[in-house]
């Protein structure tokens, strides 16, 4: 293999394909990258088995041929070669030569032949949504999935997919996501994308209007960017019923500033992790929620103005789970439903049905 290219472009394709190597390396093939030169296009293509990433660029191929390059390895030194003209020459002995203005290195490649393919998904169905939603979607959700391995499925989140109506849910067993996005399908289906490959496809996509259709094969996505396509693994099995866990009536609303109980609770939260008992205690009354926070260093107590409609109310909380949900929340104000002291409470906008954030409280004994 012989080829020329601009360093600009191919440092920005080894990044881009590079988010596809594991961290936790089972087989020393995947940690490298496969690159083809073939038609005058260099094809790069990184896998571990779950997340696979392709990104072509132009090239002047003088010699067509393929090898398997260290992945991290090439990603970081051609990272300081954007400025140059580079050319990759392979020999009969799998070594890989870069060349760059007047200087050369060398180093050993995988054979290629013992890299997995990257898989090819059917295209009949499929769902077109903006970069811009998908990103809100997955932003918007991603951090409520679980991170442990007792339950595999909720360490994915579920694409629920009725015709125009996309709803994205993630949850871990102590709160629950669901975000709502307008999207352009004729299907009805569920899956469950893993969150690590949601997470490195978001970061591949820009913040625009313009549509992605993202392709559904039995077990396995696609979305195609023109010159990169991105390919995820499913995750099997049956999801919870998470409309069986968001209850139907309520008997206290709170209407609030969502910058204002922010700041009360990122103030709470300070004192909070300083104890053994990290959460912090609403009492809702008289058109104010009083957040208290209590440690071995002392006690906080911050008073908001709110909205109240329906009966009065102390509850306990993991104030992480609030702020998570807050986070990643433009909205003005947000109304936040309950009932019980026992029972779990749901945040949700005060106009539209674009978000949902269920959380479960904490019991308090004494």
């Amino acid at each position: 293999m012989l080829i020329t290219c601009q360093g600009l472009e191919l440092s920005d394709a080894f990044i881009r394909v590079s988010k596809a190597i594991s961290n936790k390396i089972t087989n020393p093939i995947l940690e490298g990258i496969k690159i083809i030169a073939e038609d005058g296009t260099l094809t790069m293509s990184a896998t571990d088995t779950e997340l696979s990433i392709e990104k072509k660029i132009k090239a002047e191929v003088k010699i067509e041929g393929e090898t398997v390059v260290p992945g991290r390895f090439i990603t970081e030194f051609v990272k300081n070669l954007t400025n140059s003209q580079i050319q990759l020459e392979v020999n009969e002995k799998n070594q890989l030569t870069i060349r760059y203005e007047d200087s050369e290195s060398v180093i050993q490649c995988y054979n290629p032949v013992e890299y997995p393919g990257f898989k090819k998904v059917r295209t009949e169905e499929f769902f077109g949504i903006t970069k811009k939603d998908f990103k809100s979607a997955v932003s918007k959700s991603i951090f409520s999935v679980a991170v442990d391995d007792s339950r595999p499925i909720l360490k994915g989140v579920l694409f629920d997919i009725n015709n125009k109506e996309l709803s994205v849910v993630a949850l871990d067993g102590y709160r629950l996501a669901r975000i709502n996005k307008k999207i352009t399908s004729n299907i009805k289906k569920s899956i469950v994308i893993p969150a690590r490959s949601l997470n490195e496809i978001s970061k591949l996509i820009d913040d625009s209007d313009d549509i992605i259709n993202i392709y559904i094969d039995d077990y396995t996505i696609m979305i195609d960017l023109g010159d990169t396509k991105i390919t995820s693994r499913l995750l099997e099995g049956d999801y919870i019923n998470y409309k069986q866990i968001i209850p139907v009536n309520y008997e206290t609303f709170v209407i609030l500033n969502t910058e204002q109980f922010q700041e009360a609770l990122e103030r709470a939260t300070l004192l909070s992790k300083a104890s053994q008992n990290n959460f912090v205690k609403f009492d809702i009354r008289e058109n104010n929620l009083c957040i208290t926070s209590n440690s071995e260093l002392g006690n906080i107590k911050e008073n908001i103005p709110v909205t109240v409609t329906g009966k009065d109310l102390v509850i306990s909380f993991n104030p992480r789970y609030f702020l998570e949900s807050l986070r990643v929340n433009s909205n003005e104000f947000v109304k936040i439903c309950f009932n019980k002291s026992s029972t779990p409470c749901v945040i949700v906008p005060t106009e539209e049905d674009e978000f949902l954030y269920l959380i479960l409280p904490v019991r308090v004994i004494g």
